[in-house]
């Protein structure tokens, strides 16, 4: 039971949390790649280092931040979300004013580190967590209003900071989303966040709890599994699978991906338009999935994510027209949005909500850790075949085994 007085609102409080989660999806993005890749010619320009120097510094930076992913994960299930949401986006401001001083290899390989620690991860952690404390029967509805401001990050920062770079210079285009951090986004967290619903005497999906004669409300819990449970079944090991696998391959083809279209005879420019055709495909996606995931079993959403996987590289693989280009953008962008929907519903569906950041910790260091060598592989290719036929073929397995893999990764049984 909880001692801490209601809120009383004319509407659900978890409408306005699932506003608050989107806002801490769609402020990660300073830390995303689709937003770092454009400062990376500014780095290679300015200071005269290589890509493959700034492309290296990338990878370490993400997985070492993907390393502590598990921790932070038990800091927010040890202090709550309004704590943690707090310091992480103060934090996270001062990371992206350090990012502003680069001057150095020793200085990008740390700012990448934090950024990535505090941006990717850390924010996407908060929208991907404190939702599903609020809503169980309609998290997936839920999360699919989260994943629209996902969305559209990425569809507006790349716009945003290649405008800001070319007005004010690369070093005050870090510096405005420092001060945006602390001015809204540190408030607003501040202020409004509360991690569940039963602290302030309501119960997800808006049922009100019985309350108890001496003013308290009842603390109504599912099935919860800790780290330690979790990690001794089968389902855990597929569901990392299935989404660890997609963040590996659609960073290393993102990252790619001018070059790799270049080769289909695109320009940088018509090539980085993808990006968006991409997100905005995303946007009515999530919107559908979020029901598809409240209405059917996982396992055979978690089949179709990774059957679009084995499309979209299949589609690259064979892309060598502006139609087939389109086509590997639309297809990625319905991947990227059910695979959003089904991540973020299945594990407090299978796990539970009382220790949900740190189970979820442990599936982003993994996924964090996957796109941070995704890249590498694709680097390689090209620097011993001249191209990418080779390791987009070779890429084609891993989602074709997870088709299986997602069909048989059950909802587990916890022993009584």
């Amino acid at each position: 039971m909880t001692e801490q007085t209601p809120i009383k609102t004319p509407f659900f409080y978890g409408w306005l949390i699932v506003l608050i989660s989107g806002l801490a999806v769609y402020f990660s993005g300073p830390g995303q790649t689709y937003n770092v890749s454009v400062y990376i010619d500014s780095y290679i320009n300015d200071f005269g280092w290589s890509r493959t120097t700034v492309s290296s510094m990338y990878s370490m930076g993400t997985f070492a931040a993907g390393m502590l992913m598990g921790v932070v994960g038990k800091l927010f299930d040890k202090y709550g979300h309004r704590k943690m949401a707090v310091a992480v986006a103060a934090c996270f401001g001062g990371a992206l004013f350090f990012m502003s001083t680069v001057n150095s290899v020793t200085m990008l390989l740390v700012g990448f580190f934090l950024i990535r620690l505090l941006g990717q991860g850390s924010m996407g952690l908060i929208g991907g967590t404190l939702v599903p404390q609020w809503f169980i029967r309609r998290k997936g509805r839920a999360l699919s209003i989260v994943s629209v401001f996902g969305a559209l990050s990425m569809a507006t920062f790349p716009a945003m900071n290649i405008w800001l770079i070319q007005r004010f210079g690369w070093q005050n285009g870090w510096r405005v989303w420092m001060i945006v951090l602390w001015v809204i986004a540190v408030p607003v967290f501040y202020f409004f966040i509360r991690t569940r619903p039963e602290d302030v005497g309501l119960h997800p999906d808006n049922q009100r709890l019985p309350e108890v004669t001496d003013g308290t409300y009842y603390v109504i819990e599912e099935e919860a599994w800790t780290l330690n449970e979790a990690l001794k079944t089968r389902s855990f090991w597929f569901v990392n699978y299935i989404t660890v696998i997609p963040s590996a391959i659609i960073t290393a083809c993102m990252f790619h991906q001018i070059s790799i279209l270049g080769q289909s005879g695109l320009s940088p420019e018509s090539a980085a338009l993808i990006s968006t055709v991409t997100s905005l495909v995303s946007l009515p996606i999530v919107l559908m999935a979020g029901g598809l995931a409240d209405r059917y079993p996982l396992k055979y959403l978690m089949a179709l994510t990774q059957g679009l996987l084995l499309a979209v590289v299949a589609t690259l693989y064979i892309a060598d027209s502006v139609t087939l280009v389109l086509t590997y953008g639309v297809i990625t962008g319905v991947q990227m949005g059910l695979q959003a929907i089904v991540r973020g519903v299945v594990w407090p569906e299978y796990f539970g909500r009382k220790h949900l950041s740190t189970i979820r910790g442990v599936n982003m260091m993994a996924g964090v850790i996957g796109s941070s060598l995704g890249p590498l592989p694709f680097g390689y290719a090209f620097d011993v075949f001249g191209g990418y036929s080779e390791v987009l073929l070779a890429s084609m397995v891993f989602p074709l085994l997870g088709i299986g893999i997602g069909y048989l990764a059950n909802k587990p049984v916890k022993p009584q």
